[in-house]
């Protein structure tokens, strides 16, 4: 069995995203997926899951390979528990993701993207902090436009980054730079030490770092 490289999408799809910037998801979804799998390494290695959350969470896609990845039906509205998609992703990543054996190597460390524009309506920061603590996946989290909080996100990873807005162009350049960085992880996963910290590329001039 080859070795995998999960990447988890956990998008938030509180009634603050209805319209263009839904849309502007499911665009940015829907180029992700044909620019990976114009990567031979991607398509090798990355499966990749989408998890949207409102006022529930829900697994739209479990882990699945490129090929047979079909694009999930992703609504807006509701609330933001966003506490619920960090427990749905803790139980995703212990279902899905294959442990090394005496045998045989485990998948790559995941690559985890979570994308919020608001404030979580439910207890996070339980589950923020076992994340925090287990390390099980590289998380990136966005603070998507002025309503987000990207401190709020540093309780869950060091890499924080923030959109100044949920504009079509701003939603689509983080799609763009997701899958950039999932495109460099697969290609450097062959080369790099278990645990090494992720390497992604400069973002875009509509991305800036959190510091």
């Amino acid at each position: 069995m080859s070795r995998r490289l999960p990447v988890y999408l956990l998008l938030d799809c509180s009634g603050s995203m209805s319209g263009e910037p839904i849309e502007a998801v499911r665009q940015g979804i829907k180029a992700l997926l044909s620019e990976l799998r114009t990567d031979p390494m991607a398509l090798e290695t990355a499966h990749l899951s989408v998890i949207t959350f409102e006022s529930t969470a829900h697994q739209a896609i479990p882990l699945t390979d490129l090929m047979s990845f079909k694009e999930p039906t992703i609504r807006a509205g509701g609330s933001t528990s966003m506490g619920a998609a960090l427990q749905l992703l803790e139980q995703c990543l212990k279902k899905e993701v294959r442990k090394s054996s005496p045998t045989q190597k485990g998948d790559w460390k995941p690559l985890v993207f979570l994308m919020t524009d608001g404030m979580p309506t439910d207890r996070w920061q339980q589950a923020a902090d076992r994340l925090q603590k287990q390390r099980t996946g590289n998380i990136i989290a966005c603070a998507a436009g002025s309503s987000a909080d990207e401190q709020l996100l540093k309780r869950i990873t060091e890499i924080v980054v923030k959109l100044d807005n949920l504009q079509p162009d701003t939603l689509k350049a983080f799609f763009q730079w997701v899958s950039s960085s999932i495109q460099a992880t697969s290609n450097s996963v062959v080369q790099v030490m278990e645990d090494a910290p992720v390497d992604l590329p400069p973002p875009p001039p509509q991305i800036a770092i959190v510091p």
